[in-house]
């Protein structure tokens, strides 16, 4: 067998609350060293970030590995996005309802991780990573790899009306009722970028429709925990 490259997965509700800062944090610690063990990971290289719901994307190398691992304010602070080229740096971000978007140029071998919220959504925080990606690796977009993790999705995300009119190619019109397709905004900012629609991957997991596996901000309010997305080359 062709030796693995990659390590890229995300949690269920089922693994805990992964979160350090959201939902009930006592047993999060625990969850994240049981869960990455299973990957191989060591829970305390994890790098993360305070996600801000902005566009802020970071190169992380060896001297950030375990920023975040073992408290929420050792974390990259305002990132929404991480990317590397270097060997067992796993990154992570943490969700629940916005998509994570793991992306893997497997030409090069380097990888980025992001967090796309409606707001980086907004400024088109999936193109940016791959421009910086290219910037940074030289990376060509035609051999990136992309794809989603569990979010919820255009069936339950529902919005006003007056949501936002640079999003309107996302809102979808039932009746009286509008509904914004997250997935389908990255995936069109993803194929503008120049990914091939071939090499963009979607589970298709709503988490709204399966809170019973998966955090859902939008069902569960902010006492709600968040899944980790984590991704490492090897």
């Amino acid at each position: 067998m062709p030796e693995q490259t990659i390590i890229s997965s995300f949690s269920l509700r089922s693994d805990g609350n992964m979160s350090l800062c959201y939902g009930d944090t006592k047993d999060s610690m625990n969850n994240r060293k049981n869960f990455l063990s299973l990957l191989g990971i060591d829970y305390r290289d994890l790098i993360c970030a305070k996600q801000s719901h902005e566009t802020n994307i970071v190169y992380v190398r060896e001297a950030d590995k375990g920023k975040g691992a073992l408290s929420y304010e050792s974390a990259i602070p305002d990132a929404d996005g991480l990317i590397t080229d270097c060997k067992n740096l796993p990154l992570a971000v943490f969700s629940a309802d916005c998509p994570s978007i793991f992306l893997y140029d497997y030409t090069l071998k380097a990888i980025g991780l992001i967090h796309a919220g409606w707001r980086s959504t907004k400024e088109h925080i999936a193109g940016k990573a791959v421009k910086l990606m290219q910037r940074e690796f030289n990376t060509n977009p035609e051999e990136l790899c992309a794809d989603f993790g569990p979010a919820i999705r255009k069936c339950c995300y529902e919005v006003g009306s007056d949501f936002s009119a640079s999003l309107d190619p996302g809102m979808i019109k039932r009746g009286n009722r509008y509904y914004f397709d997250l997935i389908g905004v990255n995936k069109k900012e993803l194929l503008d970028s120049g990914i091939k629609e071939d090499n963009i991957f979607d589970p298709e997991i709503c988490t709204s429709c399966s809170k019973d596996e998966f955090f859902s901000f939008r069902k569960e309010g902010k006492l709600c925990g968040r899944l980790i997305s984590v991704m490492m080359l090897k």
